[in-house]
């Protein structure tokens, strides 16, 4: 894992900074007037899967993730079309002649034996970097969109070196197409480390505080900061984020990984020329890590920001409506979907939907906000493991009826007492 590599003390202090844009959303504090896990529904035939998030109305909770499914506008296009609650494009630059990207760009990772071709892929690594086509280009795209959809969420995903006035311009050139909001990308794995564009912000806390800053007094639409899990406590890069400036976080991005060794060329897999390079990984493998990562990251939330109009969006493994579920009880407002998308279709969306509504329905829930952050509370720490379940053994052990042993017997009924004794 990275260290956060910190070259000077962190303020952890929750601090309030100013910020240009209106705050509009609902709070991040959960919703106080559950009992249990259960909210009687008032009425509703259907449950309603509707979120608002820092102002932003989505018609379900499910958000195409940064990557290829976002790639330009006619996949864009098919995932508004489809029915997905928000559109997160393909990470652009101000300069995209430096992404320059090989192929092959794709490892999996199959649950059959040996690697099975025919088994089913649990993991996906991929080498592939931010978008490739002119920044122009995106940029009349995203314009074309919001002209056509202007009613649906378009959040536009950018990266840059460290360079203020590269961060600025770009900004600046993406807010003038309508797009409704911004996720800095703090996180990918790999590609271009040496210029400090991605992963290698998110996992420096001083580079992290100095951007962010930067980004939010000139950012007039909510900011998501992208975070990575190739860190070792992931608190602290949402909790600057969110110090300086950010509506949201999201996580996790991809981990770094190493796909595998081809046994017979002795060669890394994706093999380009020969040689590969450490990629991110992603797919259904991941969902544990993400799961940790994301209740870590609202655990935190919770109890340094309370009430404040923040948001968090889940990343993971998401193939299942159940897979969302889980993300949302843990504290997640939005949950965004990119592998899963990949191999399965922008259709998938309608299961998604479906199952997540089935959910709801189990629990008589009748919405999103019935249930998140309702699993939160129940994670502790070890050592509180071991002591409620002493003070358990205890009260079992005290509401015990009957005599204990032969030496308790009273002499009153023999027959009473020894049977008593059965119940222990």
């Amino acid at each position: 894992m990275a260290s956060l590599g910190l070259t000077r003390q962190v303020n952890t202090s929750v601090i309030e900074f100013p910020v240009v844009r209106p705050r509009r959303s609902p709070s991040f504090g959960f919703n106080k007037n559950r009992v249990g896990f259960r909210v009687l529904a008032q009425g509703a035939e259907e449950p309603d899967l509707s979120v608002t998030v820092n102002g932003l109305k989505m018609q379900n909770p499910f958000v195409i993730g940064s990557g290829p499914p976002g790639t330009n506008y006619t996949v864009m296009k098919r995932a508004f079309d489809e029915g997905w609650g928000a559109v997160i494009a393909k990470t652009v630059s101000l300069d995209a002649a430096k992404v320059v990207n090989v192929t092959p760009r794709y490892a999996r990772l199959r649950a059959a034996a040996n690697g099975s071709a025919k088994g089913q892929i649990i993991g996906w690594e991929n080498i592939e970097l931010i978008s490739d086509r002119p920044l122009e280009t995106m940029l009349k795209e995203f314009k074309q969109l919001k002209e056509e959809y202007p009613d649906r969420i378009l959040i536009a995903s950018i990266m840059e070196e460290y360079d203020k006035a590269a961060w600025e311009e770009l900004i600046d050139r993406v807010e003038q197409t309508g797009i409704d909001a911004i996720e800095i990308n703090f996180s990918c794995p790999h590609g271009m480390p040496e210029r400090k564009m991605g992963a290698a912000v998110g996992q420096d806390c001083v580079l992290l505080e100095e951007v962010c800053g930067w980004i939010n007094a000139k950012a007039t639409v909510p900011v998501w900061a992208k975070m990575t899990p190739n860190i070792t406590d992931i608190t602290q890069p949402a909790r600057v984020s969110l110090q300086n400036g950010c509506e949201g976080v999201s996580a996790i991005n991809t981990i770094m990984s190493v796909m595998g060794i081809n046994l017979n060329t002795l060669r890394p897999e994706p093999c380009v020329e020969g040689y590969s390079t450490p990629g991110g990984y992603s797919s259904k493998a991941v969902h544990p890590i993400a799961l940790a990562k994301v209740m870590s990251i609202a655990q935190m939330m919770k109890k340094e920001f309370g009430d404040k109009d923040l948001s968090l969006s889940a990343i993971g493994g998401v193939e299942k409506g159940g897979d969302a579920a889980e993300f949302i009880l843990l504290g997640a407002n939005t949950v965004q979907v990119c592998t899963g998308v990949m191999m399965h279709g922008y259709g998938l969306v309608k299961a998604l939907c479906s199952d997540l509504k089935d959910f709801m329905k189990k629990h008589n829930f009748s919405s999103i906000e019935d249930f998140r952050g309702a699993s939160l509370d129940y994670f502790t720490t070890h050592t509180d493991l071991v002591r409620r379940q002493q003070e358990a053994i205890r009260e079992r052990k005290a509401i015990k009826k009957g005599l204990q042993s032969d030496k308790d017997w009273t002499g009153d009924g023999f027959v009473k007492e020894s049977e008593s004794m059965a119940s222990n």
